[in-house]
């Protein structure tokens, strides 16, 4: 009956916890649950150098205050090509979503970070362009222009030198329908358009927009066949997702409802050419439509070579059966001008990326692709060889756009850390310590120091490497006062925690205590030091060590201390190698989800061990509530017909 009825509680808890196990948790930052990622390399060695920026979101929409999730999941995001967390930013802006997260070098020498923060559930803030330092310092944040309903999330790109960004606007228009052969006839549509912005002022400094420029039968989402719309917003007739500028001041746009790219003079407006669509003024060898994330990749005036995911469908069909990066080469100087394609790069999976997604040509000559959905991501050679593949452990999130890019984080706030102490009588206790660094890039190692009081001299008490976003070390003995420094490749100590003082259990006995009625006594960290360091040159020397050798490492008098001293590192080697195997086992159960050797763990290593585990399960599990799945039409938010359906 006992057996029984705990495998039911064991597997009630263990199939409620499946529910985020596509989430990271963490003892220093418990209200962070970043995603976790499914990684593949196929040649590791050619991949280019740099992290992996997304900013996952589970809804276009901001959510209502009162239904919002309490973990971080959604917001920017950095992880290095094994999916390790480097830097959770959903906390610097409480939760919005952000968009067009990416590494900014064309500032000045150092590598600054930019994203769209959303709008806010209940309409008081418009969303804005954010500007980051290294240190992940806002540095500026530029502001909604003129009467617009926000911030577009497609685009906030900082053009060369950082004084001005370019980012895509909505606005809602009647137009006469003379073009559909009904001028008699009106309909609400939404134009599609672009701002230059001043960085420092949020000042207008260019602003342009598809209206009389671009006909409606250009469109592909609005025809002669359809109905006006009778009410804002109208038909999204060209759907602007992305904008970027050449040295001679002209401007480069995808209409995603054209299947064109169009060069915008910087000096009247006009169109200068368009490429693809029905009225493409090119020799083409390639088709694309629905595309996303046009760049330049050089302009010189007559030549241009431009990148772009040619998504080749929409939530309506596909135009081919495989989506597909591209970069293509135009000449402008012949006649008719052409467009060549000089790389393809086609989807991994050989799927159809319907929306959203991103394609940029990295500095090594590699690529690196955001196919968006679930962050599907790929990296490729310059040949096209793919080289990584990666996606979201959770269907519940996509990104709009990834990047890849190298940058060095300097965090101003110091590491995190927490400790606690376990054990089960008094001359048997271990401390648990965890540390993190919150978008700290170059740290190796981390050292651990105690104070047998608050304000006591640091003692060292070890090390260990660092090889995934939290780290942590087992200390022997009950110490007090912890601390951790951060230290780098070089050796050099880049920073260091604040002082904590470690926590106990609220129920000694609970956890398995059977020692003294208070529990244990902090331990002084310098005399559990020389004990290990006494332990450790015993075992070294296999004919022993004077009592008065040993007596002068751990600071006593070789009668009775000693033998006292050799039993208490025993007994605190003992724990340590208990906590040990408790915390693999938990890591083996947290992995595979394992009944049986949870049980096993129970049974086997009992008080201390289990008393372990549970704070640690404790600590780690979050539960949250679910984040709702994309609805309708998320990325296109704009309603495209006049009845109200999305």
């Amino acid at each position: 009956m006992f057996w029984g009825a705990l495998l039911l509680l064991l597997s009630t808890n263990a199939v409620a916890s499946r529910h985020d196990e596509d989430l990271m948790s963490f003892v220093t930052l418990p209200e962070v649950r970043a995603l976790k990622w499914e990684i593949e390399h196929y040649d590791r060695e050619r991949m280019a150098p740099g992290y992996i920026f997304v900013a996952p979101y589970g809804q276009i929409s901001p959510e209502r205050p009162t239904q919002k999730y309490q973990q971080y999941q959604v917001g920017p995001y950095i992880y290095d090509d094994s999916g390790m967390l480097i830097w959770a930013g959903s906390p610097m802006y409480d939760n919005e979503n952000t968009f067009d997260f990416k590494p900014v070098n064309n500032i000045d020498s150092k590598t600054h970070l930019s994203f769209i923060v959303g709008w806010a559930s209940d309409g008081s803030k418009k969303g804005h362009g954010a500007l980051v330092s290294e240190h992940y310092e806002v540095e500026k944040e530029v502001q909604v222009i003129n009467d617009l309903h926000d911030f577009n999330m497609h685009e906030f790109n900082i053009l060369d030198g950082g004084k001005t960004a370019v980012a895509c606007t909505y606005r809602n228009a009647r137009v006469n329908l003379a073009d559909f052969g009904r001028p008699t006839e009106e309909s609400w549509v939404t134009v599609g358009g672009f701002v230059e912005l001043d960085v420092a002022t949020s000042e207008v400094l260019h602003q342009w927009d598809s209206l009389d420029k671009i006909a409606l039968h250009e469109s592909n989402m609005f025809h002669a066949w359809d109905g006006p719309a009778t009410g804002e917003p109208g038909w999204d007739y060209v759907h602007i997702n992305a904008v970027d500028k050449n040295e001679a001041g002209d401007y480069l746009i995808s209409l995603r409802f054209t299947n064109t790219l169009y060069l915008i003079s910087g000096k009247d407006g006009s169109i200068i050419w368009r490429l693809g669509g029905t009225e493409s003024n090119f020799d083409q060898d390639f088709t694309f439509s629905k595309q996303h994330d046009a760049k330049f990749v050089s302009s010189n005036g007559t030549h241009h070579v431009i990148s772009m995911l040619n998504n080749a469908s929409d939530e309506r069909g596909n135009d081919e059966n495989t989506s597909s990066g591209l970069v293509v080469e135009l000449d402008t100087t012949v006649n008719p001008m052409t467009a060549r394609v000089i790389r393809r790069i086609n989807r991994p999976d050989s799927g159809l990326t319907r929306l959203r997604g991103s394609f940029r040509p990295l500095p090594n000559g590699n690529y690196f692709v955001g196919w968006s959905e679930r962050g599907y991501s790929s990296e490729h050679a310059s040949n096209g060889d793919l080289l990584m593949t990666a996606r979201f452990t959770s269907d519940r999130y996509s990104t709009y756009r990834s990047y890849k890019g190298e940058f060095t984080g300097r965090p101003v706030a110091p590491p995190d850390v927490v400790a606690n102490v376990y054990g089960t009588d008094d001359k048997d206790t271990t401390t648990l310590i965890h540390v993190s660094w919150n978008g700290a890039t170059d740290v190796v190692q981390w050292k651990f120091y105690a104070q047998s009081y608050d304000r006591g001299d640091p003692v060292y008490i070890g090390s260990t490497n660092k090889t995934d976003f939290e780290s942590m070390y087992i200390a022997d003995g009950y110490m007090d006062w912890v601390s951790a420094q951060a230290i780098d490749a070089e050796g050099n100590v880049m920073h260091t925690s604040k002082v904590m003082r470690t926590e106990i259990p609220s129920n000694w006995k609970a956890s398995g205590w059977s020692g003294s009625k208070y529990g244990p006594s902090p331990d002084d960290p310098s005399i559990i030091v020389a004990a290990n360091d006494a332990s450790k040159l015993s075992s070294s020397n296999p004919s022993g060590i004077s009592s008065d050798k040993a007596a002068e490492l751990i600071g006593t008098n070789s009668t009775g201390s000693i033998a006292s001293s050799d039993h208490s590192a025993a007994q605190y080697a003992d724990a340590k190698e208990v906590a040990k195997a408790v915390y693999k086992a938990y890591d083996i159960i947290k992995g595979i989800g394992s009944l049986l050797v949870f049980l096993l763990v129970v049974g086997i290593l009992g008080g201390a061990g289990f008393a372990i585990w549970r704070s640690i399960r404790d600590r780690r599990k979050r539960s949250y509530q679910h984040v709702p799945s994309e609805e309708g039409l998320p990325t296109e938010e704009i309603r495209l017909t006049s009845t109200g359906r999305e």
